[in-house]
């Protein structure tokens, strides 16, 4: 295993102490495994916290700051967070106008945030919404969840809703935005190569030079089928087709198409990726209206990427575009 750390074990809060440095904008509580946007709690304004494993940065640290992320909790690599980091994080944030959980649907994840929603509920009275996205078509059940896992939408989801907390929409309303988001986001992603995971030492799973996984999740999970590696406009074709085939994005005001690279992709393969899943939609008469190409949410060195769509709308268009500014994100501004 060759990997720029000290310690697998110290992995988490030695990059958390790094965050801190390179972002003085953001707090950053090493010890909770915390990250808040500076000016946090804003008041009157809906707080919105995610979180997850390690490994998929800049998932979700990296989406913290105005208009996106209040808050963002950093589990062990590819762990969730346990519920106390998930109140710290929705106690920093509590404004007074309520808190929204967004939460990929990994079991552990969906479990540790309702018990953290029932903490502060029973402690401060705040009132916590929460939305579990569940956009990946690859499989219905796989060995983190029980139903969809919540894959590239979290990385959209999160910008449209924290747009909408920033212009001061209700609780009521920035969780309507989310659930219209995830309800009309699908994804398909495939490996090239496994990752290692700091702690284990070795690849989480064989793949064979001349193989591919398609439908494979960020934590490694096995996907649809195992097939010979193959051109990038076959491989448009096997991640578009199936997202197509889930639900209509034809018609409308077009689509938000998200190339998102696995980690170990570099930039050029993700645009190359790009031009062939637009050829793949104009066949099928779907119309971009924005795009977003690189590598948001990963799977630590994961070669790969996926493809999420998302039907879009003249609230969400305007939402995409708002302002932002965050590590990882921020356009507008």
């Amino acid at each position: 295993m060759k990997k720029l750390i000290n310690a697998a074990a110290e992995v988490v809060p030695e990059a958390l102490r790094g965050m801190a440095a390179a972002h003085p904008e953001l707090r950053v509580d090493v010890d909770n495994r915390v990250v808040v946007r500076g000016d946090a709690p804003v008041r009157g304004k809906v707080g919105l916290v995610s979180g997850g494993g390690s490994g998929h940065e800049p998932m979700h640290a990296g989406f913290v700051g105005p208009g996106m992320l209040d808050a963002a909790c950093a589990g062990e690599v590819f762990t969730s967070p346990v519920p106390d980091q998930v109140v710290a994080a929705t106690t920093a944030v509590d404004g007074g106008a309520g808190v929204l959980h967004i939460v990929k649907n990994y079991t552990g994840d969906v479990m540790n945030f309702e018990m953290a929603a029932e903490l502060v509920a029973a402690e401060s009275g705040t009132e916590v919404n929460a939305v579990v996205v569940d956009d990946d078509v690859a499989v219905q059940d796989s060995l983190y969840t029980a139903g969809r896992r919540g894959v590239g939408a979290t990385v959209l989801l999160e910008k449209m809703a924290g747009a909408a907390a920033e212009q001061g929409r209700p609780l009521a309303g920035v969780t309507e935005v989310a659930r219209t988001v995830n309800a009309r986001a699908r994804s398909m992603g495939l490996a090239l190569t496994s990752c290692t995971v700091p702690a284990a030492g070795k690849p989480t799973f064989d793949l064979p030079e001349n193989e591919m996984e398609v439908g494979i999740g960020i934590h490694g999970e096995p996907g649809r089928r195992r097939v010979p590696v193959a051109p990038a406009r076959e491989i448009a074709e096997m991640l578009v087709e199936p997202v197509l085939g889930d639900l209509d994005f034809t018609g409308g005001d077009g689509v938000l198409a998200f190339v998102n690279g696995m980690g170990g992709t570099p930039l050029i393969e993700l645009y190359l990726m790009y031009a062939e899943v637009v050829g793949v939609l104009e066949k099928a008469g779907v119309t971009v209206a924005r795009s977003l190409v690189g590598s948001y949410m990963t799977s630590l060195e994961m070669a790969g990427c996926s493809v999420t769509l998302v039907r879009m709308d003249d609230d969400l268009l305007r939402l995409w575009d708002a302002p932002v500014r965050t590590p990882a994100l921020r356009w507008g501004v």
